[in-house]
């Protein structure tokens, strides 16, 4: 069957390739850009001509007779948020982690066994517009539900076709040795990837660290990955100084390597992963939900390399990076006690450019700059929530005030995603009403009551 398979999987990645949008020559004319380049000054009034994907000129009074122009007077234009870590798959479970009717993980694991293909594609669709309709162009996804080939295969359809930017990291449902991650398939997936949607590794150290036969499984993941050259992300949460200590001893930290969470890694551990070139996924939302403690930024600043997620829309609540931002800068500032401990162009800087560096996609996204591939929101601030902004550097105003229903226009390799506020090429209300058949489902196999 593994012929069979891999003709299947070939076919199947031809088809989506050759029926991929194209993009359009696009000028954007007389936005405010924040650049997000280090050391570069704003440049209001100004233009970004878009040609085969990328971003080809950035000037003022540009032209371009054969390009679509997209009106941006007024307007702040921006690199696409890049969201560092999250799961797609339990966008389908929203409201259902009720605190102490309904902690998360007992819940999404009771879900997650019983999701088929079609709940991992509808899942993953509708996380993923909801993603990009807030702003975030790219997305580092640790899909670690996937039971077998098709619901691997579902992921990466469900991102291919929603039109974002991503990485989905390949993992297996549990941290035992009972299902492990189909490698052969992980390979057919590599070989056929696109330069839009990338793979890794989901990576799950065992439940219990003590245990020889499930680090034998771990082990072979890891060369795995390293023999592919993946990017790998693996969660330090829970028992997390000694995950983070495992990793250390292991000799597992590299550039390849992202570790989530580590909300109270001490600064040997965080010394030992900037020494090693990895980096950090930060999920603010998330990590004080369900009580891994505060996300001090302070206390990470060793770390060149570092980015902030979503971890789960319906974890975080929705799909929000402002909201992120905001809390990450409300918790420094009160655990400071000092307001002018926070610098909102910092935290602007970490949901963009040093995102995507954290997901090694610095050289591709993250920054408006020439070359670089077009993945840019456009900010429209006529809105009453933005209202009363009478000038000056515009960052405060985005952390503190922005909304995704702000977010105007989202460009993606140089395909407009969203303009005008709504969704391109979009079925909204079937997208809703698959969204919820395949919620109600869920429960209905789970038998969890809905009252």
């Amino acid at each position: 069957m593994s012929w069979l398979r891999l003709l299947l999987s070939t076919l199947f990645f031809c088809f989506f390739a050759s029926t991929a949008a194209a993009s359009d020559n696009l000028l954007i004319k007389n936005g405010y850009l924040l650049t997000m380049q280090p050391g570069a000054a704003d440049l209001p009034q100004s233009d970004i001509l878009i040609r085969d994907n990328q971003i080809a000129q950035i000037g003022q009074n540009l032209s371009a007779p054969d390009a679509r122009v997209i009106d941006a007077s007024g307007k702040m234009v921006l690199p696409g948020f890049v969201d560092a870590h999250s799961h797609l798959w339990v966008t389908t479970m929203r409201g259902q982690f009720r605190n102490q009717q309904g902690k998360f993980f007992p819940i999404s694991n009771q879900l997650a066994q019983v999701m088929q293909p079609q709940d991992i594609y509808s899942a993953m669709y509708s996380g993923a517009l909801e993603l990009l309709q807030s702003g975030i162009t790219t997305s580092g996804d640790f899909f670690d539900n996937i039971h077998g080939p098709a619901w691997g295969d579902a992921g990466l359809r469900a991102l291919k076709n929603s039109g974002i930017r991503a990485i989905m990291y390949y993992g297996g449902p549990d941290k035992t040795t009972k299902h492990p991650i189909d490698l052969s398939h992980l390979g057919q997936l590599v070989q056929y990837h696109d330069p839009r949607v990338q793979v890794g590794l989901a990576w799950r150290l065992p439940r219990d660290l003590n245990s020889d036969a499930n680090w034998a499984l771990r082990k072979r993941e890891y060369q795995f990955a390293r023999d592919q050259q993946l990017p790998v992300q693996v969660h330090v949460s829970g028992d997390a100084d000694a995950m983070f200590t495992a990793l250390i001893d292991g000799n597992y930290l590299s550039p390849a390597v992202t570790v989530v969470h580590a909300t109270d890694a001490s600064e040997p551990q965080l010394a030992a992963l900037q020494r090693a070139g990895g980096s950090l996924a930060l999920t603010p939302l998330s990590e004080q939900r369900v009580g891994y403690g505060l996300t001090r930024l302070d206390r990470f600043r060793s770390v060149e390399r570092q980015g902030l997620g979503i971890d789960g829309n319906p974890l975080a609540g929705s799909a929000d990076m402002f909201a992120s931002m905001r809390l990450a800068a409300l918790t420094l500032s009160g655990a400071k006690r000092d307001e002018a401990n926070v610098d909102p162009r910092q935290l602007l800087d970490l949901a963009t450019r040093r995102s995507a560096q954290a997901l090694g996609l610095g050289a591709v996204t993250g920054t408006l700059e020439t070359g670089k591939r077009a993945d840019i929101q456009i900010i429209n601030p006529a809105a009453l929530n933005l209202s009363g902004f009478g000038g000056g550097d515009p960052a405060a105003l985005l952390v503190y005030s922005a909304r995704p229903e702000n977010v105007e226009t989202v460009i993606v390799d140089g395909r407009i995603i969203k303009h005008n506020g709504k969704m391109q090429g979009v079925d909204m209300a079937q997208v809703l009403a698959e969204a919820r058949t395949s919620a109600q489902g869920m429960l209905g196999r789970a038998q969890l009551q809905v009252d």
